[in-house]
């Protein structure tokens, strides 16, 4: 899987593809079927790149990349993200177990689920990822989670 590219926007809802970068920013081009783009300023917006974001564990934090890898391999259908939150509970448990249930909201689970929904046709879904990080995010903005 390589979400290198793909970032969140504090504020926005969905997933944005980094298509190019301007001297106060970047520009962002939407994951949803309108691809509407927006240009993002460094100084106004938080950016996380989806390879950087974290969950909370209960030893140490949980990778997204590692979670979203789970529910591809996993033999269960993920549950639809407006599902309740027990349900969506029981499906976490079976995809990242070691997840704290306590830090983890069911806000996190269902933009958890529904960033998966958009990413798993793309074919970068299915490619691996790159070998160096050489984000131009990773240079500019620490990510937010």
């Amino acid at each position: 899987m390589n979400l290198r590219g793909l970032v969140s926007v504090s504020g926005k809802p969905g997933l944005y593809k980094v298509i190019g970068k301007n001297k106060n920013g970047f520009i962002l081009e939407s994951l949803d079927g309108l691809k509407t783009k927006l240009v993002v300023s460094i100084s106004a917006s938080k950016l996380a790149t989806l390879e950087d974001i974290t969950i909370f564990g209960e030893n140490t934090d949980l990778k997204l990349i590692d979670i979203l890898e789970r529910i591809k391999t996993s033999d269960s259908t993920p549950p639809d993200s407006k599902s309740d939150g027990k349900i969506l509970r029981a499906y976490f448990r079976e995809v990242a177990p070691d997840h704290d249930e306590e830090k983890v909201y069911a806000s996190d689970m269902k933009k958890i689920l529904t960033w998966y929904s958009l990413i798993k046709e793309m074919p970068l879904f299915d490619e691996e990822p790159a070998a160096a990080p050489a984000s131009a995010l990773a240079e500019t903005e620490k990510p937010a989670e």
